[in-house]
């Protein structure tokens, strides 16, 4: 009996030093350089999104904050390198937490397990995918698209450059009856003259390139993938009003290595909700196409894991062969 008071004892005090040590650990967080993560090569979309973070984090943390790019794999190489971090706080992983999701169901061999080697810290944005079809064509609806499409059968075709647009298509399509064919590009910029050319009918494609090509008049955004209007787009209508039902959204967010201490999570999800309600990073974020997302890091947790599950009925859905 005694040698198990003993044991409980120590059990205890070794319970109470390791917590004792976070919270100071905690305290004392951030004492060095932060490390942003981004998964794109530099000057892409997104790396300009991780340097607008990487500016508003310097005077927030009061430390020195670093952007790494480290592109690749279709993002499998920034995750695999943030999974094998140290859990400290101080390297961190801003991409599409939609997109890092998917690509457990995208790739065969996986290189980790992400629902159990990344926590969500942070939330950014959401952003759907869009439908879009030249200026130049006589389409102004999805009505309008799907009735010409019903006609053209198999001769019809279209543009995708992401899983996201992909299976947007495939929805699209089941949805519709339609028979497009799907023309997969490596870069949504990549498909631009065969749409305005009219080679290609219509387009599945990121906001932020949807959105640009329509400033210049290139591109006519008919809908947006999302369950519901955007805020920084309201006169956009969703493929729902328009007939197909879908919601289809990703989301940006601030990922750390799982096993981080909680209060420094903590501290960094105060952090993104600071940044991300700042008004100068709104307007940023809805000239990418997508609108602010706060949430509380179990919140977010629980839609990444959600996310996970979702994203192998998509590829199923799309029958995406994996890679």
């Amino acid at each position: 009996m005694q040698s198990i008071r003993r044991s409980l004892l120590l059990a205890t005090v070794a319970t109470a030093s390791i917590l004792m040590s976070r919270a100071l650990f905690a305290q004392d967080y951030p004492s060095r350089d932060i490390h942003l993560i981004c998964a794109f090569p530099a000057g892409s979309g997104a790396d300009v999104l991780v340097r607008h973070f990487a500016e508003k984090l310097r005077p927030i943390s009061n430390r020195t904050v670093i952007v790494e790019n480290r592109a690749g794999a279709g993002g499998n190489i920034a995750t695999e390198y943030l999974a094998r971090s140290k859990p400290d706080g101080y390297t961190m992983y801003l991409s599409g937490a939609s997109g890092v999701a998917a690509n457990m169901h995208l790739y065969k061999k996986p290189p980790v397990d992400v629902a159990k080697a990344i926590q969500i810290a942070g939330t950014i944005n959401v952003q759907p995918f869009m439908l879009t079809v030249s200026t130049k064509s006589p389409y102004n609806s999805v009505a309008d698209l799907t009735a010409a499409m019903k006609k053209k059968g198999t001769a019809a075709t279209y543009a995708t450059s992401a899983p996201n647009g992909t299976v947007m298509g495939e929805i699209y399509k089941a949805m519709t009856g339609i028979q497009a064919i799907e023309v997969n590009y490596r870069t949504g910029g990549d498909a631009l003259n065969e749409i305005s050319s009219g080679k290609l009918d219509y387009a599945m494609l990121d906001p932020v390139l949807s959105l640009a090509q329509q400033r210049e008049g290139r591109l006519r955004i008919l809908a947006v993938s999302s369950g519901k209007r955007l805020e920084a787009s309201p006169e956009l209508p969703t493929m729902a009003e328009s007939g197909v039902a879908m919601d289809l959204t990703g989301w940006w967010a601030a990922m750390v290595p799982a096993g981080t201490p909680k209060p420094v999570v903590d501290k960094i999800n105060q952090w993104f909700v600071q940044m991300v309600n700042s008004p100068d990073t709104k307007k940023f974020l809805n000239g990418f196409g997508g609108d602010p997302y706060v949430a509380t890091p179990e919140a977010a947790q629980k839609r990444f894991l959600t996310s996970i599950q979702e994203w192998g009925e998509y590829v199923k859905l799309a029958k995406i062969q994996p890679q």
